[in-house]
Parts: C-alpha cells; structure tokens; sequence
C-alpha cells in the first residue's frame, strides 16, 4: 500500500518511481532499474539544495556486481556468435556450422537471461524509513510478477529457454517442411514475441511511463538497443518461415541479415552493460 507522503509514478499497475520522505526528513527516490543495477537510491536530505546517492550494504552491492558481469558477459558473447552463425549462413560453408554456433550462443543467452532474472530476484529491498537500501536473502527463485522489473527479465529468461528449442530442433537432419515449421520456426516466433514484450517492459520502466527518448541515460540506451535486436531478430523470423508449396524460406536473405544485425545489437548491448554496475 502506498502511503499518502510517497508519491509513485510508473505505468498501470506497475511502480517504476517512488519518492518519500523518510523519518529523518528530506526527501528519497526509489528507481526500479537504478535499485537493481546500481544498487542505489538518491536522496536529499533537509536543506540540501543537492541530490546524492546512496549505495545499498556491501553485500548486495557485490551481488548485483557479479550479477551484472556474468550478464553484459553472456550477451556479449551469445550476440557475436549469433552474429558469427548468420554470417556463415549466408556466405559460410552451410547450415550445419550455422547451427551448432547458433546452439552455443543460445546457452550463452541462457545464462545472460537467468542472470538478469537473478538480479531482480535479489535486488536489494527499500527501507523506507531510513530512505536506504539493504540487501535481502539471497534466492535462486521468487514469484513476484507485480515487480515489472521481475517480469521483463522473467519473460526475456522465457524467451531464451524458448529460443533454445529452436535451436536444439534446427541441429536435427531430414525435418519434413512441417516438421520446420513446427519444430523450429515456431519457437522462434514465440521467442521473439516473449523478447519484444520483455523489452517494451524495460522501456517503460527506464522511462517511468510511456516509452520516449532519454539519450542522455546509458540505461535508455541499453535497453533501445536490445529492443532494436528484439525486433530484428522478429523480422528474420518472419523471413524464416518455410512456404509448404515449395520448401523454400520466405527470404532467406533478409532472415540470415535480420539475425546478424539484431545479434549485433544484443552484443553491443551487452558491452554497455559493463558500465552498469554498482
């Protein structure tokens, strides 16, 4: 229950912003992404004409630290062999290569979603009364879909799980065009959706609302980028589907170019994320 001196802000039922004055007066603000990233809150205590930042204990800064390595490490890496796979498709030796990069890379996305999932999980809980934040029991799992935080790494976790059905699928030899479709271009179509929901999720959280432009902050960036991605790899699914009549991909073209720029995307991404941390 929100308070009548706390003021959120966010989208629908979610909380993205909470501002409140603690017992000791001044003002503090609550971020969903800068609590789970940063591990940090701003305040302002009276009389202050300047805001500073409040680190949560050392425990649960290290966490979302090595949280966040093992995350921006995994992306990085499953998006350049993603990158790799698409270029071989199209110029390579055949689909088999493709197929085995493309399988490793989707563990490397397993892990990047399961740890960001992770740094929901444990980000640090708000003590409203000290305007500070404090590290909670660490948990391998929590069930908390009001948190969009929460959700938008749950579904992004989803979607790599989902992903990896593909990818396993496209390793079998003599799939019948039904069997593609089912097997391999369907979850692949799931996939991109739970990618595409999780990311406008993330917009809405970095922008406390609507989706807009926040150029000025390296988390806006990140997660346009990673949308971006989430679209591209949409749009080569689409590509990818095979047509029943002859056996042949709606474009193989642009489903090998729309996986390695939406890869791309997902690498660079990653390689932001470094900076993200506590």
């Amino acid at each position: 229950m929100v308070r009548a001196e706390e003021h959120p802000e966010g989208a629908g039922p979610f909380t993205t912003r909470l501002t409140w004055r603690p017992r000791d007066g001044g003002t503090a603000v609550w971020e969903s992404r800068l609590a789970r990233k940063r591990a940090r809150l701003t305040v302002r205590a009276t009389g202050e004409a300047q805001a500073r930042t409040r680190q949560a204990d050392a425990v649960a800064v290290g966490r979302m630290r090595r949280l966040n390595a093992i995350a921006a490490g995994a992306f990085t890496v499953g998006g350049a062999l993603f990158a790799l796979g698409a270029g071989l498709a199209q110029f390579g030796p055949g689909d088999v290569t493709s197929a085995w990069i493309y399988f490793t890379g989707g563990l490397f996305f397993n892990t990047g979603g399961y740890a960001s999932l992770l740094q929901s999980i444990n980000t640090p809980h708000r003590d409203g009364e000290a305007g500070r934040l404090i590290a909670r029991p660490w948990s391998w799992w929590r069930y908390e879909p009001a948190r969009i935080d929460w959700l938008s790494t749950f579904l992004l976790f989803a979607g790599t799980l989902v992903f990896g059905v593909n990818l396993l699928s496209s390793l079998l030899q003599g799939l019948s065009v039904h069997q593609m479709n089912r097997l391999v271009w369907a979850p692949d179509m799931v996939g991109c959706t739970l990618f595409l929901v999780s990311g406008h999720l993330a917009l809405v959280e970095v922008c406390h609302g609507r989706p807009r432009m926040r150029a000025h902050e390296l988390a806006w960036w990140i997660v346009a980028i990673n949308q971006l991605g989430s679209v591209l790899f949409m749009v080569s699914a689409l590509a990818a589907f095979t047509r029943p009549a002859t056996g042949n991909l709606v474009n193989v073209d642009i489903a090998n170019w729309g996986t390695l720029a939406g890869a791309v995307c997902f690498s660079v991404g990653g390689m932001l994320q470094f900076s993200e941390r506590p």
